[in-house]
């Protein structure tokens, strides 16, 4: 049980131990968000279990959550608590930051893991042994660092987060991606997150969806849920970005048709084909994959009986027949008939399926096999039970659920029924050829500007993948409709920094100021009181701040500690409060996110100046940083031990001989 005081939000209201998935995060279900990010925090982790084991000095809480009522389906989301104390935290700065931007960040005392684990990532962390009480048993892995969750993400305390993955179905998870990232967006929301970024390395068939989906609709598949441009790797900026998109979407279908249809005559026919299925003309590459993918959205899972064929289990080194294995999970179907569609353990299977079939290996290879399959007209669901930590399955009846295995999508244009039809199946293949043949698959020695603008401007897409969802407008609206009869300052700390850092000599002296916090007070406040309380808020926010000690409010005329704020100035004002660090011995550097890498020097040929996390490689005399990939340093190969660039390179052969 969690020892928080439950009292410490009126608004909260207590709720059934097992939440609805599909409505986990929205307002009231299971808080009524309000105050602070961190305030929010807190609030949410009195609902859930904390579980009684502490890895790396890390505290987890566990929510049940139900997908599915009938048949019953239920995941876990655990929250995970991480301190930026060394002793707790020894890599406390994080990379997710530098490469989008906000290095300049300070390190926050606290972070706040989100994650939903997949099978493969509960199954390696859990350890049974030793079970007694129910609790679970913590392994010896870091499951934070684990890889293949179904989702993960992290915020720091003052509401800045990441989104590190999102793993659905093609990845073997029972929910969509879409799922995930409304769930994920209602968390936020929730939360009172400010801004949240991700990087975009979603696929689907080996294509690339930021690409096609950026060219169908401008945006990558994430914008659906308002993620937006944030950084580019290799220099790329904003608007190098938007005009790629721009010039990938504008291409005319029958320039394409004439420059590439006369070494391959399969790209005209697909054109045809696709626009004979189209009510309106399809004129450019835009039109033709929107198209596309609106349609594959609209046909029938056909594929989906005959892709769980339970023949798919069989490989070339199997030592069982195709037949042997269909018999086997037909009997084991049979099996869970009997148990009227209820969730039965893995073990009661194997002992009714056994009465009929002998061989035990035979048995197992299939239960392990044959979770979430098609067998006739059922759907073999399997799961983690996660009270008792032990493999259950059930049966789904999908007969009517489900369209026949031969139903095929049929234009609405009845003259045309009879001669074009086309399952989904089909239409992804159309798809990854497009995508092969004309979005990637432009030969080098081909001649041509519109190959080489579609090669340029797609490499320009694809290495844009860091997004940003800014949930500041949301917050700052909810809370000043929220705030009645208070008033609202938003306030930041800064501090002189100085020291050799960005390339200033050392002495020089930066004014370093933290995010914006929102304040809500009583409308005669008094700036005694406020001082106290944002010092107190920051100081529990920042890990470098619990020396700070204030000095002055910058941007006011030297107000008296007695005078009433909003008597000085109005609700909604921005004030800095500007102190220094009185703790000797700070290492400055070591305060925010960037680290040492403040010192790090990018001048790359391609105009990167930041690492934007890829890979590089620095010279040995000068110690500036280049992508490898911008010196044509294959990926597949090592970095050279030694390196020189080319300016100093220059400079060397210039030099007089030595006599």
């Amino acid at each position: 049980m969690s020892s928080l005081d439950p009292s410490g939000c009126k608004k909260r209201k207590r709720v059934e131990r097992v939440f609805k998935f599909k409505a986990f995060g929205e307002q009231g279900y299971p808080i009524e968000s309000c105050g602070t990010f961190r305030d929010n925090v807190k609030a949410l982790l009195e609902y859930g279990n904390v579980e009684m084991a502490l890895v790396n000095g890390m505290t987890f809480w566990s929510f049940q959550l139900e997908v599915h009522r009938h048949p019953p389906s239920h995941i876990l989301l655990f929250v995970v608590e991480e301190s930026a104390e060394p002793s707790s935290s020894p890599n406390r700065h994080c990379k997710h930051c530098i490469y989008v931007g906000w290095g300049e960040h300070m390190i926050c005392n606290k972070k706040y893991h989100f994650l939903v684990p997949s099978k493969d990532t509960m199954a390696a962390f859990l350890n049974y042994e030793g079970n007694q009480n129910g609790s679970i048993v913590m392994g010896k892995l870091n499951f934070v660092e684990l890889n293949g969750h179904t989702m993960h993400g992290v915020f720091h305390s003052n509401g800045f987060g990441h989104l590190l993955c999102v793993n659905g179905l093609e990845m073997g998870s029972d929910l969509a991606g879409h799922l995930i990232l409304e769930f994920w967006s209602r968390l936020c929301v929730c939360l009172q997150a400010r801004k949240v970024s991700l990087i975009d390395l979603a696929k689907q068939k080996s294509m690339d969806l930021r690409l096609l989906h950026g060219v169908a609709y401008g945006q990558s598949w994430f914008g659906q849920w308002g993620y937006q441009f944030g950084r580019g790797s290799f220099g790329v900026t904003h608007q190098m970005y938007q005009k790629a998109l721009e010039a990938l979407q504008n291409i005319p279908l029958c320039i394409l048709a004439h420059h590439i249809g006369t070494s391959n005559m399969e790209i005209p026919i697909l054109f045809s084909r696709y626009q004979t299925l189209s009510s309106r003309s399809l004129v450019t590459l835009a039109d033709l994959l929107r198209f596309m993918l609106d349609l594959k959205s609209r046909l029938p899972k056909e594929s989906v009986l005959h892709a769980h064929n339970p023949r798919i289990l069989v490989e070339n080194s199997c030592r069982w027949s195709p037949k042997r294995i269909e018999m086997a999970a037909r009997v084991i179907v049979e099996s869970l008939k009997k148990a009227k569609f209820r969730w039965v353990s893995r073990q009661e299977v194997r002992d009714a399926a056994r009465a009929y079939v002998g061989d035990t290996g035979l048995l197992d290879f299939v239960l392990k096999s044959l979770g979430n399959h098609v067998v006739g007209k059922y759907l073999v669901r399997r799961c983690l039970n996660p009270v008792t930590k032990v493999l259950e399955y059930c049966l789904e009846d999908i007969s009517n659920t489900l369209p026949n295995i031969q139903e095929e999508f049929v234009t609405s244009d009845s003259k045309l029924k009879a001669r074009f039809k086309i399952s989904r199946a089909q239409l992804m293949n159309d798809m990854l050829y497009i995508y092969r043949h004309v979005l990637k698959g432009q030969k080098k020695d081909t001649d041509s500007t519109i190959t080489s603008t579609i090669s340029l401007a797609a490499r320009i897409v694809l290495d844009s993948k860091y997004f940003i969802k800014d949930f500041n407008g949301e917050v700052r609206s909810k809370i000043e409709s929220e705030s009645g009869e208070k008033s609202i300052l938003y306030c930041t700390i800064a501090i002189q920094d100085k020291g050799e850092v960005d390339g200033r000599e050392e002495g020089e002296k930066k004014l370093i100021t933290t995010p914006y916090e929102t304040f809500m007070l009583r409308n005669n406040a008094t700036f005694d009181e406020v001082i106290q309380e944002v010092v107190k808020n920051f100081k529990e926010i920042y890990w470098g701040l619990k020396s700070f000690v204030f000095g002055s409010i910058i941007n006011l005329n030297n107000p008296k500690g007695s005078d009433q704020v909003f008597r000085v100035t109005k609700s909604g004002s921005k004030l800095v409060f500007q102190g220094e660090l009185v703790e000797t011995g700070t290492d400055h550097e070591s305060m925010y996110e960037s680290g040492p890498r403040q010192r790090l020097i990018v001048d790359c040929g391609c105009g990167a100046k930041d690492d934007d996390g890829e890979r590089m490689v620095a010279c040995d005399i000068c110690e500036v940083w280049q992508h490898t990939r911008c010196l044509k340093i294959p990926n597949n190969e090592e970095t050279p031990n030694i390196y020189v660039c080319n300016r100093c390179e220059q400079d060397i052969l210039v030099l007089p001989a030595i006599p």
